[in-house]
């Protein structure tokens, strides 16, 4: 055993996965991913382990699954919205079985920081029917992770490990429990034998196999801590909200009769935990981001919790002050604190690049609604002042959103989202035939997410789309100035709306931070 001093969440989840034996890992960028895969590949010299980046969740997750049948324990990292892409081959993993160990490593992003929506997924742990673990400390990820591979094997089924940015970043001695003990033996593959089994055989198989041992291990996890005050009062929280509630429970006196279950393991729910402890307290209060997870689980049986949906707790992020707010008020059964609705005005504008090459298209863009816009850059121009783009869905989204629009609709897409999935929305809308101007920004990076190489689809576009034009905006700028750079691009836009049929613009520009 070897103790490692001021270890990062991050670090501890590196520490974890070398103690693990991971051999295959793929990785799709987004916050609060990418600084964790980032910190892989820059260890990547010092280890065995093949990394790999994706511009899709569900190819990464496929990767995956093709590593660990065939023996070598795999990881894939992606970010909350990514769960939602990688959600198709994972439901039917379940059933299909693995060889060696899988962990999804899922990056939430309570109160939306840099993500197009905030979700919890949590959710994707139940929907999937699999483990789902969600550390509160660095030496929480280390442990979690290291069980989470051992459990994916012992049941042959992928498991989720859920972090956040402040789990990343907090500090502590971690105790490497595992590193004398590495997995050396032969990597686990495949038993064919569950094609022996029909569909609906291998989801029976699944249920009294698989999900039994999962059960048995929520209930009797480690990773869930129990602590019984004399008092009244529970709190159940998981994750690092549970960092948050044991530095209060330890730090103020006044709260030192509250019990708390701290819940690292949150899938399947430990029922009978659970409800033990919601039975030995009169108020139950529930401590969680970024979703009523736990919470909607259990005020069905139980007219005392308190959580978010009584207005104790805010949706979204849990903070110090939020936790004090709500023990100050255990005793009031609803409250309505947590009524504003963040603006960009009070929050503060988080506009695109003054300097973006893409300028001149997003002053032209202002005059033309509806536009479908794409998750990257392009987003930022949707408020005040630019008002540039209309919609923004998904990532890849932009082109099948632009087929819905009445007459000729416009979408705006980046390279990256483009080879993410908006390509399958521009062969179905030649395949259909919409009537559509998609308008491709290449800079050849995910500029949203840290640089990453996004893939040239530009031949590709040309042999399905022969209405495409291509342009650098860059020289187009240093020849006719930005004015007459813009009136070139509304003359273009103009033209390829005239014609029917799927047109393309591939517009070539150097992102200014990259």
């Amino acid at each position: 055993m070897t103790n490692t001093k001021d270890t990062t969440g991050l670090e501890a989840i590196y520490l974890a996965a070398l103690d693990s034996n991971v051999r295959f890992i793929t990785a799709v960028a987004g916050y609060p991913m990418t600084a964790v895969a980032d910190y892989f590949f820059e260890k990547k010299e010092f280890t065995n382990y093949d990394i790999h980046w994706f511009t899709n969740e569900k190819a990464a997750l496929e990767a995956a699954l093709g590593a660990s049948v065939t023996g070598r324990r795999s990881m894939v990292m992606v970010k909350h919205v990514g769960m939602n892409v990688l959600s198709d081959p994972l439901m039917t993993a379940m059933m299909h079985t693995i060889g060696s160990g899988l962990v999804i490593l899922a990056g939430d992003d309570p109160a939306a920081k840099a993500s197009q929506n905030e979700q919890d997924s949590r959710f994707y742990g139940a929907i999937s029917e699999t483990a789902t673990f969600d550390p509160a400390t660095p030496q929480d990820a280390y442990d979690s992770l290291n069980r989470a591979f051992e459990l994916s094997e012992e049941t042959k089924v992928p498991v989720i490990m859920r972090i956040t940015d402040r789990l990343e970043n907090e500090e502590q001695e971690v105790s490497r429990s595992q590193i004398n003990s590495k997995v050396k033996q032969e990597g686990k593959v495949l038993d064919r034998n569950i094609w022996k089994l029909t569909m609906h055989g291998k989801h029976q198989r699944f249920h009294i196999e698989s999900e039994t041992l999962l059960i048995h291990e929520a209930e009797n996890s480690r990773f869930n801590h129990c602590l019984i005050k004399e008092g009244n009062v529970g709190i159940i929280s998981s994750g690092y909200s549970s960092f948050i509630v044991d530095k209060i429970l330890s730090t103020q006196l006044v709260y030192s009769s509250y019990s708390h279950l701290s819940l690292g393991m949150v899938t399947p729910l430990p029922e009978k935990l659970v409800k033990r402890f919601i039975e030995q307290h009169e108020r139950i209060l529930v401590v969680e981001e970024s979703e009523p997870f736990i919470e909607s689980y259990i005020n069905t049986c139980c007219s005392k919790i308190l959580g978010k949906r009584t207005g104790h707790l805010p949706f979204g992020i849990i903070e110090k002050e939020h936790v004090e707010f709500a023990f100050e008020n255990i005793d009031n059964d609803e409250l309505s604190k947590y009524i504003d609705i963040q603006t960009i005005l009070n929050r503060g504008s988080r506009p695109i690049c003054s300097d973006c090459p893409f300028m001149p298209l997003y002053n032209v863009l202002h005059n033309i609604q509806p536009v479908a816009g794409d998750m990257g850059c392009s987003i930022r121009t949707a408020p005040d002042p630019l008002n540039a783009v209309d919609t923004g869905f998904a990532l890849g989204g932009a082109i099948s959103t632009a087929c819905g629009f009445p007459g000729k609709g416009i979408a705006v897409i980046g390279d990256f989202g483009l080879a993410h999935s908006g390509i399958i929305g521009l062969i179905n809308a030649v395949d259909s035939g919409f009537d559509i101007l998609a308008i491709i920004l290449q800079n050849d990076v995910a500029a949203m997410t840290g640089g990453q190489s996004a893939p040239d689809l530009k031949e590709v576009v040309k042999a399905l789309v022969p209405d495409t034009t291509c342009i650098n905006i860059d020289e187009l700028q240093k020849l006719e100035g930005k004015e007459a750079c813009s009136e070139n691009i509304q003359d273009m836009i103009q033209k390829k709306l005239d014609n029917k049929g799927v047109s393309v613009i591939y517009i070539e520009g150097k992102c200014t931070k990259h």
